[in-house]
Parts: C-alpha cells; sequence; structure tokens
C-alpha cells in the first residue's frame, strides 16, 4: 500500500490524480492534501478519503473552513504537510513557482517525488539536479511528453539515446499566421483542440511557452544536452514523445489524450495495471498521423526556452515569472495575446542574471519578473 501526498489537490491533475487512487484503493492511500483556497473540494475529498492524515490550505482565512484537526495554512502550509505527515510519494501537481520548494523538501526528507509541476525544473532544475544527487532520491514525471520519454527509455541505456522528440499539438492557435495572433481574444485561446486543461497550461500551449518548458524539463530529467532535444508538431495528441537512439530506431508512446495514464504510470512505476478510460486509443482504428517540422519563427518562445536552459542561472525563474503575470494579466484582459511574448522576452533582457543562485536568489528573480510585467503594462 503506496500512502501518497497530494499537492495541488483540487486542480486537474489533482483531482485526476485521485480518480487514480480511487480506482486502486488496495494500491495506494492518500495521506495528505493541499490545495490554494477550494475548501470546499477539499471537503469532498476529505468526506472520501478518512485515511488523510494532514491538510494544507494556501489562504489562511480559510483554515476553519477545512473540516479536519490538523491543518496548515498559508504560505508554508505545503512544506508543513510535508514534515507533519507519514508518506510513501509525493505528487506535486501545484502550478506555478511555489512548487519548488515542495519538490526541494520531499527531496531533502528522502521522499521521491511524481512531479507535475514545472516549475521546479524551469526555474530550479540546478538546485532539483544536486539535491537529487545528495539525497539519492527520484523524479517520475506525470507530464504526458516527458511520460511518455520515460516510457520509451524502459529497458534502453540513455548513453545510447540520439536524441528525444517532443511532440507538440500546436495549441489553440497551431493553424493561424502571426499577423492573425493580434486579434486573438481569451476565449478563443481557451479552446484547446486536443486536452482539457486549466486556464494558464492552455495559454502557455498557444504562446508554445508550454513547450519551451518541457524542453527544459527534459534536460534536466533525463540529464541530455539541449542539442539532443528536438521538438516537433503533431496535432493529434496522439504520439506524446518519441526516443531515438544510435541505430535511428525511434520509440514512440501512443495513447488518447488522457492524463491518469502519466499519472498512474508515475505513482506506481515500473509496474502496469488497469485503467479505466471512456476513450482508449484503439490502434486497430484507422487514424491518420501528421508531423511538421517545428517554426521558431513563428513560436519565438521555444527559440527563447533553448537559450534561456542553456545559460541556466536564474532566467528560468525569471522566464516563468514573467510568463505567470503575463498570462495572468491576459486572462483578465489587461494586454493582448502578442504582448505575453513582449513581457518574456523584456524581462530577460532587462533583469539582472544570477550565474548559481540560491532559491532566495530564484523566489527573488520570480518576484522580480512579475513587478517587470506589472511595471511593463501598469
Amino acid at each position: 500500500m503506496k500512502k501518497i501526498l497530494l499537492l495541488g489537490a483540487t486542480g486537474s491533475i489533482g483531482l485526476q490524480t485521485i480518480d487514480v487512487i480511487e480506482q486502486h484503493p488496495d494500491r495506494f492511500k492518500l495521506v495528505g492534501i493541499a490545495a490554494g483556497n477550494q475548501t470546499e473540494i477539499l471537503n469532498q475529498i476529505l468526506e472520501k478519503h478518512r485515511s488523510i492524515q494532514v491538510v494544507g490550505i494556501g489562504n489562511e482565512e480559510k483554515k476553519d473552513e477545512i473540516h479536519h484537526n490538523k491543518v496548515y495554512a498559508g504560505k508554508e502550509a505545503m512544506v508543513q504537510c510535508i514534515q507533519n505527515c507519514e508518506y510513501d510519494l509525493l505528487v506535486n501537481a501545484v502550478v506555478g513557482f511555489r512548487g519548488l520548494k515542495p519538490t526541494l523538501e520531499s527531496l531533502k526528507k528522502g521522499k521521491d517525488v511524481a512531479l507535475a509541476n514545472k516549475e521546479s525544473l524551469v526555474a530550479g532544475g540546478m538546485l532539483v539536479r544536486q539535491t537529487l544527487k545528495e539525497t539519492n532520491t527520484k523524479l517520475y514525471p506525470i507530464d504526458s511528453e516527458h511520460s511518455a520519454i520515460f516510457q520509451c527509455l524502459q529497458g534502453n541505456d540513455i548513453r545510447q539515446v540520439k536524441r528525444l522528440i517532443i511532440t507538440a499539438s500546436g495549441g489553440s492557435f497551431r493553424d493561424k499566421t502571426r499577423e492573425q495572433l493580434k486579434e486573438v481574444t481569451v476565449e478563443q485561446t481557451l479552446k484547446h483542440p486536443n486536452w482539457s486543461m486549466g486556464k494558464r497550461i492552455t495559454v502557455d500551449s498557444a504562446t508554445m511557452v508550454n513547450k519551451g518548458f518541457e524542453v527544459i524539463e527534459a534536460h534536466f530529467l533525463f540529464d541530455l544536452d539541449y542539442d539532443k532535444i528536438d521538438t516537433v508538431l503533431h496535432k493529434e495528441s496522439i504520439i506524446h514523445s518519441m526516443v531515438e537512439y544510435e541505430d535511428h530506431a525511434i520509440i514512440a508512446q501512443m495513447g488518447s489524450a488522457d492524463m491518469r495514464l502519466p499519472i498512474q504510470y508515475a505513482i506506481h512505476y515500473p509496474d502496469r495495471i488497469p485503467l479505466k478510460e471512456e476513450h482508449p486509443l484503439d490502434a486497430s482504428d484507422t487514424f491518420d498521423l501528421h508531423f511538421k517540422k517545428m517554426d521558431f519563427e513563428r513560436y519565438p518562445m521555444l527559440k527563447c526556452a533553448y537559450e534561456v536552459g542553456r545559460k541556466e542561472g536564474n532566467l528560468g525563474a525569471i522566464f516563468n515569472g514573467a510568463d505567470e503575470q503575463a498570462v495572468e494579466y491576459f486572462l483578465d484582459h489587461k494586454i493582448s495575446f502578442l504582448q505575453i511574448e513582449e513581457s518574456i522576452l523584456k524581462a530577460i533582457e532587462s533583469l539582472e542574471y544570477i550565474q548559481n543562485p540560491t532559491y532566495e536568489q530564484l523566489e527573488q528573480s520570480d518576484l522580480a519578473a512579475r513587478e517587470f510585467v506589472k511595471q511593463l503594462w501598469d
């Protein structure tokens, strides 16, 4: 019985993780949950999972709304849950920079992490890499693309990999020119053709910031140089990623657009167990697969991500912080779609570069990037 501590429990990945846990009550036990604001959903989870030891809530004002006797509230709630919970695996499904510290804390405690929080590696990859070495702990990827790569690597030698090929759907505007992007709306942006996701990641998919983050994540997850990480447009989202080996054999992982598969693989690795899907991929059906070479001029954020990744330091924190603030402004109708890109590029160009940052310096870089974007448009 594997005991799971789940951060970001009320979000899309969090709720799907709970669904996987509930499909296999003989294999998993939910022992801790944390979220930002949604106390009603937390209480619903508590009602079904009496095994929960600790609860975390980011909004201190809502602490008394939670029906549990061990509740931690405020900025340090997730870290306090980690420190005061007996668990086997942390599932980090938090969105944003605030997910980095819990990842580091769990690894320092000697507990492995199933990671859906992109920012842990985008902003803090150097710190996470060092902590993994010091603690002999492991990260298990939940992102569908990284899970696909992880699966394609099984039984093979990472030293024989020629390149990783990360697939990208292209997002909501994959068929639009940059000229047409000047007029797109928030509502249009949030209509992803393949996946049902949270608002920020759906916007990031359209700008290709999300794919840029995935390139940086892949570098840290699989310890491969950026020259060995490629991206390709694949609008069907059936092949989630591929690995090409030195003999030019390419192994691909295929599946439906259902995040529960990579979640389950991460939390029950290395074993595969049944998963109830409404529409699993049927490879005996006839379907088409299309691939298109990535265009860095059409998607400048992807080019930016490679540059940020190669330089490392605090640039990932600036990249992410600027994006988080710019996306928030876009969703609030304060800036246009293309001004998200402008915000990120100007922040990276303008803010101080730190080659070997501490956690505190990464935190300050994140805040500085957000403030820069605010001042840029307010």
